[in-house]
C-alpha cells in the first residue's frame, strides 16, 4: 500500500477475531466486492453481493475475516492478489 501512496485509516491486530457477523455488515455498506484466493478471483455486485457465498469468501477457515481487507469507498478488497491491486489502484 505504501508504494501506491495508500494509508490505512485503521489497523485491526490480529487478536481481534471479526466473523461472519462483521462480515455481513461489511457487505451491507458495500456495491462491490473482490475476492482474491492465491491466483483465484472472484467479484461480487448487486444482489449475489448479499449472498451467502460473498460472506463465506471473505472468511478463511476458521470462521475470520481475511487479510488484508480494504474498504475503499464502496468497494471491498479481501485478499492480496497483485493484478487486482494493480488494475484497481494504478
Amino acid at each position: 500500500m505504501d508504494a501506491r501512496g495508500l494509508a490505512a485509516q485503521e489497523k485491526v491486530p490480529a487478536s481481534r477475531k471479526l466473523g461472519r457477523d462483521v462480515a455481513t455488515e461489511m457487505l451491507a455498506e458495500a456495491s462491490t466486492l473482490h475476492v482474491a484466493k492465491g491466483k483465484k478471483l472472484s467479484s461480487f455486485k448487486g444482489e449475489a453481493l448479499r449472498s451467502d457465498e460473498a460472506v463465506a469468501a471473505m472468511l478463511g477457515p476458521t470462521g475470520n475475516l481475511r487479510a488484508p481487507t480494504l474498504r475503499v469507498g464502496k468497494t471491498l478488497i479481501v485478499g492480496f492478489n497483485e493484478e487486482l491491486f494493480e488494475d484497481l489502484f494504478s
